[in-house]
C-alpha cells in the first residue's frame, strides 16, 4: 500500500476551494466557522562557583524560596486565599464546559467538511452520544496530561534547587539539565501525538462507525501498529505545515500592521478568518485516513460529489 502525504493535502485544498469559494457565500463561512470555532475551543517554549555576583545570587535564592514565601503570604491573607480557590474552581468549571462544547463541535465541523454543508443544529443533536463519549475522554486525558506536566515541573524545580544549593561539578549539572530537557521534549511529543491522533483519526472513525471513543481508539490503534511509520510521518508533516501556517500568520500581521493579528485573537471571528486553513487541515486528515481502505473512508459511498480530483 502506497501512502501519500502531498496527494491528500492537494485533494483537501481542492475540497476547501470548492466548499468556500465556488461560490463564495459569507453566510456559509460564518456558519462553518462557528463549528470550527467550537471544535477548536480546547485545542489550545562565569565565576568559579557558577554564580555571578551577589545580586544574581539573591535573586536565585528568592526564586527557590518562592513556594514557601507564597504559602506564608496566603496563610497571612485568608481573603485572597479563598478568592484564589474560588478562581480555581471557576476555571475548572469553565474548562469542563468548553471541553464538552468542543467535543460536540468536532463532530459538527467534521460533518460539514465531509458533506460540504454548514449545518449547526442537526449535527449538535445527532452526534451527542459520540460527542459525550469524546468529552469524557478529553476531560480525563486533559487533566491527566496537566497533572503529569505539573509533577514534572515540580520535579524540575526540586532538581534545580538541589543543583543550585549543592556542590556539584559542572558536568553533572549539564547532564542533569540535558536529561530534564529531553524528558520534557519526550512528554510534548507523546501527548502531542495522542491529541493529534484523537482529533484527526479517532473522531472520524467514531463518526463513521457511530461508536464510542474507546472503540474508536481500538480500531485506530490496530491500524496504527500496522502502519507505524506513515502515521509518525503524518505527525511530522502536520508539524511542518503548522510552522508554514505560523509564518503566514506572521506575514499577515506585518502587512496589516498587526490589525490582522488582533482580529485573529477575537473569539469566533478569528476562526472565520482562518477557516480556509482549518478546513484544509480537517479535510487533509480524513483524506489521509481514506487511503487505508473503505473501513476508514468517512465519505459516503457512491457519492460522486465528494470524489474531487486534485488539480496539478
Amino acid at each position: 500500500m502506497n501512502i501519500h502525504f502531498s496527494l491528500p493535502l492537494t485533494k483537501a485544498f481542492d475540497r476547501m476551494k470548492k466548499a468556500l469559494f465556488q461560490p463564495f457565500d459569507i453566510t456559509k463561512w460564518f456558519r462553518i466557522g462557528f463549528t470550527a470555532w467550537l471544535a477548536g475551543l480546547t485545542d489550545c517554549n562565569g565565576g568559579g562557583n557558577g554564580r555571578y555576583g551577589n545580586s544574581s545570587h539573591n535573586q536565585w535564592d528568592e526564586f527557590f524560596n518562592f513556594p514557601q514565601t507564597a504559602w506564608n503570604w496566603l496563610i497571612d491573607n485568608p481573603l485572597w486565599f479563598n478568592l484564589i480557590i474560588l478562581g480555581v474552581i471557576m476555571l475548572f468549571v469553565l474548562v469542563t464546559v468548553f471541553t464538552w462544547i468542543s467535543s460536540r463541535g468536532k463532530f459538527m465541523f467534521l460533518l460539514n467538511v465531509i458533506h460540504d454543508n454548514s449545518e449547526i443544529s442537526e449535527p449538535w443533536h445527532e452526534y451527542r452520544r459520540e460527542g459525550n463519549s469524546l468529552f469524557f475522554w478529553q476531560f480525563f486525558f486533559g487533566w491527566l496530561a496537566f497533572a503529569v506536566f505539573m509533577v514534572f515541573l515540580v520535579y524540575c524545580f526540586v532538581t534545580a534547587k538541589t543543583l543550585y544549593f549543592g556542590d556539584f561539578p559542572k558536568i553533572a549539572i549539564f547532564w542533569s539539565v540535558a536529561m530534564l530537557v529531553l524528558i520534557f521534549i519526550g512528554l510534548l511529543i507523546v501527548f502531542g501525538y495522542i491529541s493529534l491522533f484523537l482529533k484527526d483519526f479517532v473522531v472520524p472513525i467514531m463518526y463513521k462507525h457511530r461508536i464510542g471513543v474507546l472503540q474508536g481508539w481500538t480500531k485506530f490503534l490496530g491500524l496504527f501498529f500496522r502502519n507505524f511509520f506513515p502515521f509518525v510521518g503524518y505527525g511530522m508533516f502536520v508539524f511542518i505545515l503548522g510552522i508554514a501556517v505560523a509564518f503566514i500568520v506572521i506575514f499577515f500581521a506585518l502587512v496589516t500592521c498587526c490589525i490582522g493579528l488582533l482580529i485573529l485573537f477575537i473569539p469566533y471571528l478569528g476562526a472565520v478568518v482562518i477557516l480556509p486553513i482549518s478546513y484544509t487541515f480537517r479535510a487533509f486528515s480524513i483524506e489521509f485516513l481514506a487511503q487505508f481502505g473503505d473501513n476508514f473512508n468517512v465519505y459516503p459511498s457512491g457519492n460522486e460529489d465528494v470524489a474531487i480530483e486534485p488539480t496539478i
